[in-house]
């Protein structure tokens, strides 16, 4: 069985607070007066019934044999056993002179009050509505039964089960709405935790979406210009075979340096994949690794300065930075004919500024095709996913800025 483990616990704690409410009244009893036989019968038979709840409280294997009854079988032997216990067997057990009626019923007021808790926190108003009468149906029988009709205790008894039934309703009213509350709260919790669950479920898909895009465009731009240069010189190759071995011999060489060439940017792509240099060295150190081994066999002069006393920031943020500057810095291997690099990153004002700068040709970013030429299309997505913003000052001959702030 499922059990609901707030009753349980909710039972322990009101069972607790009732015996040290009855250590305490016992106590000043006994040291102020020497209460009579019936007193000490209330006392221990209480005590008993209160031991019992306290015990089922903690017996899992009873709980889980009475499965979904055990908590209606609870509220039934909670009311019933003090109402039995305190107004009927007593009555057999001792003579007059008894208590008046109320007096006696009072006696199981704590124990029904529990039960009236365990009620409103698990059923509705309606379930509350029917404890109460059927505790004054039943009390309002036992005080008719022993009390005759012209008695004036009659009145004062009849009163006491009225002004215990309406405050019954009061007190169960008020935890009724409040669990009514609690309960669509946890119904809005938890619809807004599947809305949000499902929202961040999109934004992975999307991002994966995005990247396989990306890596796809990357790989088709590189194995397309390598493949087709290579078409064209193993074609030229073929016609110079015959006729003039010494070209076709140029051709297979330069066939040869193509297919190197595209297999070393290929493996470059693939090996970017995964980024190990981000989760080995961390971003600053990764991003200058990148950078130089990038510019190795480029010509082009690196400038760099990055900052080594970066805060640490979160992996989608340390994850665009550095992709954003893998993407920059290979464009300008790749297409600027620069002859200066520069890298920077640095954190101020609560934000982390990538810079790239290079000397070389630039373009007109108006008119050229940033999704196929040079990546920029990725970069920008990257960026948005992580509420960044990207800044590219590019002109014609005056080399090219990338700015990445977030």
């Amino acid at each position: 069985m499922q059990k609901d483990n707030d009753i349980v616990k909710l039972l322990r704690v009101a069972v607790v607070i009732w015996l040290a409410y009855f250590v305490l009244s016992a106590s000043i009893d006994y040291t102020l007066k020497n209460p009579g036989p019936i007193e000490e019968y209330c006392y221990i038979v209480n005590f008993i019934i209160a031991c019992f709840m306290l015990v089922i409280s903690f017996w899992s294997w009873f709980q889980n044999k009475l499965g979904k009854i055990f908590l209606p079988l609870l509220i039934l032997l909670i009311s019933i056993l003090p109402i039995v216990a305190n107004q009927i067997i007593l009555r057999f057990l001792f003579q007059p002179p008894l208590p008046p009626p109320e007096a006696l019923f009072s006696r199981s007021v704590p124990f029904l009050l529990i039960a009236l808790l365990l009620i409103a926190w698990q059923y509705r108003w309606q379930h509350i509505l029917i404890f109460n009468v059927a505790v004054a149906a039943v009390n309002v029988a036992i005080i008719l039964t022993v009390v005759p009709r012209d008695n004036p205790a009659l009145s004062a008894a009849l009163f006491a089960v009225l002004v215990q039934v309406f405050t019954f309703l009061v007190v169960g009213f008020f935890i009724s709405v409040m669990m009514g509350w609690l309960r669509n709260q946890r119904l809005s919790l938890e619809e807004a935790n599947k809305k949000l669950t499902n929202y961040a479920q999109t934004l992975e898909d999307l991002a994966i979406s995005r990247e396989r895009n990306r890596i796809a465009q990357e790989l088709h731009d590189t194995l397309n210009h390598t493949l087709s240069g290579l078409s064209v010189q193993l074609e030229a190759m073929k016609a110079y075979w015959d006729i003039d071995p010494a070209t076709a011999r140029q051709r297979l060489d330069k066939s040869l340096t193509a297919a190197r060439s595209g297999l070393e940017e290929t493996r470059r792509v693939l090996m970017a994949l995964r980024a190990r240099p981000l989760e080995e060295l961390g971003l600053a150190q990764a991003i200058r690794q990148m950078a130089e081994e990038a510019v190795t066999h480029s010509g082009i002069a690196l400038d760099m300065a990055i900052a080594d006393n970066m805060p640490p920031l979160l992996p989608d943020t340390e994850q665009c930075i550095f992709r954003v500057a893998q993407e920059a810095i290979t464009n300008v291997i790749k297409h600027a004919k620069a002859q200066k690099l520069t890298v920077r990153l640095e954190f101020k004002d609560n934000r982390a500024v990538l810079t790239v700068q290079d000397n070389g040709t630039g373009f007109d970013i108006g008119s050229t095709n940033t999704g196929k030429t040079f990546g920029l299309l990725g970069m920008k997505e990257r960026v948005e996913f992580v509420k960044g913003k990207l800044n590219i000052i590019t002109h014609i001959g005056d080399g090219t800025t990338v700015q990445l702030t977030i």
